[in-house]
């Protein structure tokens, strides 16, 4: 029986995290080395950033055109100046850019951004825990055994039916990819690799335990770096426990690590001149922009941006809030940058799992409110607009009286950038339980 590529990656998603992968890997060499014939098309691609920990949107995109956005926020405080210094960055008379995010400005003007104000979950949740899982989920207030994003690559019937045709499956290995320690929910069940930093390229000694052999398989993948590296520690972690997966067309992936492993490292230029943040979320963004550029394949990529729980010194113009923000702004616009004209196939989604109190609190931050704001951009996007039906923050308006309502389902986001751009026609498959329907699309991409 023919074992395709993907078996020994299928439970579960591997963490990879430390043997030395040349950053300056030619398309051509994965392409023969790993992938043996990568169809010429490019493909779809989705990159997803989750801000962990809550983003305020109300500071992201500012309603400074609502009166009652300073009756809740003090100028002294956190709210941002409609004149003058630190001003936000007006976009259409009621809408501002906080001015952290300037660099997104260009984008917008040019009509590949779009914000999707007053956006999230129905779960009365404010716990971020939840809220992150139910939202990964997809499936707001229970946690499903898969991910949102693994269920719609999953049900991409082009790339299936593609794949049928050939009678294997290729490029499975970095279809779906995360820049983080572990494989993040929403990859969940798509034999996703999730990998730190590609220049430490591993099979982490966590990854994975297997029955009775636990033990056993965790000593061989700490042994790992000294026989051999990756591949021998994972082949040892894995002998017993899935047999021929491994001498097969599995083990030709080992084999493109090892040839990897052995070219010699280059630096990676980003092109047109851009210029990611320091640290893991900028390091994380510019490496996705490595792997698309390279051709292997991704049509998921993940990443993840943390310190949104701003309930102390939030701040306005400066400060925590602001600096995340800059920080944010600064990776997103360097990856729609290095990106180029692959943009034209790329949707980069931004989420957080719920937004901030309208009002702020007594010790300059904000509390765990309810509705967010969710960016989208790319060629393809209905840029240039703050899409979405804004609730208003009269105190008869707010969610609970004390948050911005949610006037746009999550769900529906995700569904209409599954639907058309990765091609998913069975939403339900995706969304279980959840009727998705096109009148309630935000219309966040042009048809």
């Amino acid at each position: 029986m023919k074992t395709s590529r993907r078996v020994f990656l299928k439970s579960g998603g591997l963490a990879l995290v430390s043997v030395g992968l040349a950053p300056g890997w030619g398309p051509q060499f994965l392409r023969d080395a790993v992938f043996a014939a990568e169809p010429k098309k490019r493909r779809k691609t989705i990159i997803c950033i989750f801000q962990r920990g809550a983003v305020d949107g109300l500071s992201m995109i500012v309603p400074h055109g609502d009166s009652w956005y300073y009756r809740h926020r003090n100028l002294n405080g956190i709210a941002l100046p409609r004149t003058g210094a630190g001003a936000v960055l007006d976009l259409d008379g009621t809408f501002g850019l906080h001015p952290a995010l300037a660099g997104l400005l260009p984008i917008w003007k040019a009509g590949h951004l779009a914000a999707i104000q007053a956006c999230g979950s129905p779960s009365a949740s404010r716990s971020h825990f939840d809220a992150q899982d139910y939202m990964e989920c997809g499936s707001p207030d229970r946690v499903l055994p898969t991910g949102w994003l693994a269920r719609a690559l999953e049900n991409c019937p082009e790339d299936t039916a593609r794949r049928e045709a050939e009678n294997k499956v290729q490029s499975a290995v970095f279809r779906g990819v995360a820049l983080t320690n572990q494989t993040p929910l929403s990859l969940r069940g798509s034999g996703a690799l999730a990998f730190s930093d590609l220049r430490s390229f591993a099979v982490g000694a966590n990854s994975v335990g297997v029955g009775a052999k636990k033990k056993q398989t965790a000593n061989a993948a700490n042994n790992g770096a000294n026989d051999g590296g990756a591949a021998a520690g994972f082949e040892a972690m894995y002998e017993g426990a899935v047999g021929d997966v491994l001498h097969g067309t599995g083990e030709e992936s080992f084999e493109a690590i090892r040839m990897l492993k052995s070219l010699t490292a280059k630096t990676y230029v980003p092109a047109a001149g851009a210029k990611y943040p320091g640290g893991r979320f900028g390091l994380a963004l510019q490496q996705i922009a490595q792997l698309v550029k390279a051709d292997v394949g991704v049509e998921v990529a993940f990443a993840e941006s943390g310190g949104w729980d701003t309930h102390v010194g939030q701040g306005a113009t400066q400060g925590r809030l602001a600096r995340n923000l800059s920080e944010f702004g600064q990776g997103l616009a360097a990856l729609y940058a290095d990106l180029g004209d692959r943009m034209d196939d790329v949707v980069i989604l931004t989420m957080s799992e719920f937004g901030r109190t309208a009002r702020q609190n007594g010790t300059g931050g904000t509390d765990h409110g309810h509705a967010t704001c969710f960016f989208a951009l790319g060629a393809s996007v209905n840029g240039g607009k703050v899409l979405g039906k804004w609730p208003g923050l009269a105190p008869e308006q707010l969610y609970e009286q004390r948050d911005l309502a949610v006037t746009t389902d999550f769900r529906d986001v995700f569904a209409e950038v599954a639907q058309k751009h990765l091609g998913v026609t069975d939403l339900e498959a995706v969304f279980p339980g959840f009727t998705a329907q096109a009148k309630n699309f935000r219309n966040v991409l042009r048809a």
